[in-house]
């Protein structure tokens, strides 16, 4: 994957120089292998406004339609309808022209034109769609460049050339008036069409033959000669030019004519229609007023004004010429938004003194049934002819050279594996041939059409899309609000950017419903594609700045003061010395959050004054990808403390932001059992690669064998501990007078099922709960905060993917031969409970008389207060032996965590007894609840 600054072969939109699109003169074949291969070459910037920008823009949006179809959309539209189709479409290209502003002068572009401004601004996935979309775009516009200029070589040479050039050896020759020219040839207007020479058949196969002799034309050029275009951009403006003015100074030149125009309609039949041409006349401009829409003589259809809007349309899609010339440009921040700027307002006058001279200078159905009218009322018909050959050949080889140029981009950027492979070979000037070869094979598929209005639409929509895309990119850099995004222009705004994507889609569904959907659907399937693929690029992500923004106006309004018991959910903070001897308890703690927010704390000791830089910086991607292999949604927050107990302190109470912090502490076990390592077990950490992992996914720098080395071997017997038993034991104090709820974790290394690759729904498992403070018989209170808070760790658990189907049970532990039996009413009170709580579980009574008896009598009455101090190994022994019996076969065990000494005397006995308590057990949870949790009303 490319970085940043990589260079891309630029590329452009349908301009007629090489460098509008993107073609760079070829190289010396002297040149050094690192300029071929990609390197940034230092050639300076030589090109101005009027010729980097103006040129190559004005010569894209005067293509073929300026000169076949200006008389078909006002005659079908009239010059109303006409004229408010200019508007609109200028309009829509208007506001996308500031937001290629925008986006051109907030950095340098390179090559690949829209693709290039889109990807770079909103990310591969969305760049490499649209990249796609906008190439299909240019390869239908080189078909359909190449149809027009077939349609307009018949039209001289096919349809009766022997008449053409009869009318000019006689007008121009032999100086016959015009009228004179007309009473010869209405004398011999009814002779048989079958008597007519002519010079090339036509038929549609001959069309699609003509078209592939063309486009085979444009691909030697394309292969061999590209750089040409370079040197004969402004000679090919001048042809164009002197044509458009041969037109316009027709108008006043040429007298009033008539015409008899013929076509082949069905069943072999010929059709035959009067035309006049008045020269400017009123009568003749209120006639063309209105809109008449009728039969297309070349795709026998009734237009429509989508129909006629779409075909115009395609003459305004060239306006990214210039933005795409910005790494050849002097100053490219004010180059293109005035160059641009320029050139689209210049064409915007040509066309609408062109639709207001045909509209008074020629009858409707002049307009209508002949395409090639201009020719017809020139003073000199081969200007025209010679300026739609230029233009349109010229903009079909443009169109090839620049689509060819996208796609080597897409391919150098591997955002589409190995079907795009070979459009990244390159000749040893640099000219990408294979790219070339893709597009000739395409642009041959979409001269199958036959003519040139059926692709017409297609080409609009896509090209709609693509300008969309633009204002889409230029609308989330405003909205992100990123201090970065700086454009030196400035006459845009947020609405501008919303009112263009709202325009280009309502125009493209306007024009074609049909070709609109599609193009969507393969657009949202393009995104699918990328999407799984997970390509990772250097180019800054969009997502990320747009997700920030909202993310914090959102926590802001996320206010603690408003918080409700109802809506609670588990904010955990897990505490982790080292991940290799962690992980299932990792996996786990991400069934147990509920939506909530996971933490993963870890402290590194050390002091800051004695050391040259942070180290903990440097450790978060080895974290974060740790988080991406084990498929967690966690955070990461490290710190570096003198102590682990100082740093929980710190970690608990900096983590999260706003409402978002945690709420619960989750330590695992301190005990004197050997971990083991996970690394070692699970097959995601077994395999390793440069780059990327096993599955493809850009691992940002950390490969496997890095993160294995990373975090330490497991803790050894012998090996030292980072932790007392009295910091252990003062941290779960600590956490505890914070108002955090507690959880000890042990022998979660034998819980299986947990990984992301697991299909365990938790069918074949058991929850069970112990809700009673086992180490204190004498508290027989099964609603207090710590219980209540038990059950619903233990309810949350059951609502995961992973445990949804288990069975839970809720031990009762009952003294059955004391002489009190309100152990049968707190039975019912606590079903009772459970029924309000909407907590499914089956409950089971465990006599424990044989436990209880173990335990100290203090004044012959079980003690409610807490005599950890005094509780013997025999009643640990016989709490441990009923845990076993009554939970052998469960898959986690959630128990009451009796309250930490105040003394930190006593920790080590305090976690003697837990350990004794939970000796042998399997996967169980020791929880401490402070806060309520539980709710029985809506």
């Amino acid at each position: 994957m490319l970085n940043e600054r990589s260079p891309l072969i630029p590329s452009g939109v349908c301009g007629l120089t090489a460098a509008a699109c993107g073609v760079e003169p070829d190289p010396d074949p002297d040149s050094t292998p690192e300029s071929i291969s990609g390197t940034p070459s230092e050639s300076p910037r030589k090109l101005n406004t009027f010729f980097g920008v103006m040129v190559p823009t004005i010569l894209s949006m005067f293509s073929i339609i300026l000169f076949l179809r200006t008389g078909f959309v006002v005659g079908h539209a009239g010059l109303l309808q006409g004229l408010l189709m200019v508007v609109v479409a200028y309009t829509i290209i208007s506001l996308t022209i500031l937001s290629i502003c925008a986006i051109s002068t907030n950095g340098a572009i390179q090559g690949g034109g829209a693709y290039y401004m889109i990807s770079r601004s909103l990310g591969p996935e969305f760049g490499g769609s649209i990249g796609l979309m906008f190439f299909l775009a240019k390869v239908f516009a080189c078909g359909e460049y190449v149809l027009g200029l077939v349609e307009a070589i018949l039209d001289v040479f096919g349809r009766n050339p022997g008449r053409f050039l009869l009318t000019f050896c006689l007008r121009y020759l032999l100086q016959i008036p015009p009228s004179q020219v007309f009473c010869l040839f209405s004398s011999v207007a009814d002779s048989s069409v079958s008597e007519r020479v002519q010079l090339l058949p036509q038929g549609y196969w001959y069309t699609v033959l003509y078209s592939s002799v063309i486009l085979l034309f444009c691909l030697l050029v394309c292969l061999v000669g590209a750089h040409i275009y370079s040197r004969t951009a402004f000679i090919i403006l001048l042809v164009v030019t002197v044509s458009l003015l041969s037109v316009f100074i027709s108008s006043v030149a040429v007298k009033p004519l008539n015409f008899v125009i013929t076509h082949n309609g069905p069943a072999n039949q010929t059709r035959r229609y009067n035309a006049s041409y008045t020269g400017f006349s009123v009568t003749t401009l209120r006639n063309n007023l209105a809109s008449d829409y009728s039969l297309d003589y070349s795709t026998n259809s009734i237009m429509s004004f989508a129909t006629v809007f779409a075909i115009m349309f395609t003459s305004c899609t060239g306006i990214m010429a210039g933005a795409n010339m910005s790494g050849e440009l002097k100053t490219p921040s004010i180059s293109i938004p005035k160059g641009t700027i320029v050139a689209v307002f210049y064409t915007f006058t040509v066309y609408v003194l062109l639709f207001i001279l045909v509209a008074a200078t020629c009858d409707r159905t002049l307009l209508i049934q002949d395409y090639g009218f201009l020719q017809r009322i020139n003073i000199w018909p081969p200007f025209v002819i010679v300026g739609v050959y230029c233009a349109s050949l010229s903009a079909a080889m443009c169109s090839m050279i620049g689509a060819s140029r996208i796609l080597h981009a897409l391919a150098l950027d591997q955002l589409f594996g190995l079907p795009l492979a070979p459009a990244t070979i390159t000749s040893r000037s640099g000219n990408p041939w294979m790219a070339v070869v893709y597009t000739w094979g395409l642009a041959q598929c979409v001269v199958f059409a036959g003519q040139l209005d059926a692709v017409a639409s297609l080409v609009t929509v896509f090209y709609l899309l693509a300008f969309a895309a633009v204002n889409l990119a230029c609308l989330v850099l405003e909205w992100a609000s990123a201090p970065n995004f700086r454009p030196t222009f400035q006459l845009f705004s947020w609405h501008t950017c919303l009112l263009g994507i709202l325009s280009c889609l309502v125009m493209m569904f306007v024009i074609n419903p049909v070709y609109s959907s599609g193009s969507i659907v393969l657009l949202l399937l393009l995104l699918l594609f990328l999407h799984f693929r997970s390509p990772t690029s250097s180019w800054g992500y969009i997502s990320q700045a747009l997700i920030f923004h909202q993310v914090r106006k959102y926590l802001l309004m996320l206010d603690v003061r408003k918080d409700h018991v109802k809506f609670w959910r588990p904010q955990v903070l897990l505490m982790v010395a080292n991940p290799r001897s962690s992980c299932q308890l990792m996996l786990f703690v991400n069934q147990l959050k509920k939506g909530g927010l996971y933490v993963l704390g870890h402290v590194q000791l050390g002091d800051l004054d004695t050391l040259p830089s942070d180290p903990v910086q440097q450790q978060y991607n080895f974290w974060l990808s740790l988080v991406d292999k084990l498929g967690v949604k966690a955070f990461v927050d490290l710190t570096l403390s003198h102590s682990v107990r100082q740093g929980t302190q710190h970690l608990l109470r900096i983590t999260g932001l706003g409402g978002m912090k945690p709420n619960t502490l989750i330590l695992g076990f301190y005990d004197g059992c050997t971990p083991e390592d996970f690394f070692l077990q699970d097959t995601a950490f077994c395999g390793s690669s440069v780059g990327q992992d096993s599955e493809g996914e850009y691992n940002f720098g950390v490969d496997l064998p890095s993160l294995q080395a990373h975090f330490p071997p497991v803790r050894h017997v012998e090996s030292p501990r980072w932790l007392s038993p009295e910091e252990y034991v003062g941290i779960v104090s600590d956490a505890i007078k914070m108002n955090k709820n507690v959880c000890l974790g042990r022998y979660f290394f034998q819980l299986e099922g947990e990984n992301k690759d697991s299909k365990v729904d938790g069918s074949n498992r058991t929850i069970d709960v112990w809700p009673l403070n086992l180490l204190q018989p004498g508290s027989r209170d099964y609603e207090d905060v710590c219980s209540l808070f038990l059950l619903q760790m233990a309810c949350v658990l059951n609502m995961s993917n992973k445990w949804r189907h288990a069975r839970m049970r809720i031990f009762l532990n009952v003294e059955t031969q004391s002489s009190d039996q309100s152990w049968v009413v707190n039975e019912e009170t606590f079903r009772e409970l459970l029924r309000k709580l909407r907590i499914r579980a089956s409950i089971k009574i465990v006599p424990w008389d044989s436990v209880v008896q173990h335990h100290p009598r203090p004044n012959g009455e079980l003690s409610s207060e807490p005599t950890l101090s005094a509780l013997s190994e025999d009643f640990l022994s016989a709490v441990n032996c009923m845990l076993m019996e009554q939970s052998s076969q469960a898959a986690v065990r959630f128990l009451y965590l009796p309250r930490p000494p105040a003394h930190h005397g006593r920790s080590q006995q305090y976690l003697a007894q837990l350990e004794a308590v939970t000796n042998g057990l399997g996967p169980t949870l020791l929880i401490h609840g402070v806060t309520p949790v539980t709710y029985t009303g809506l």
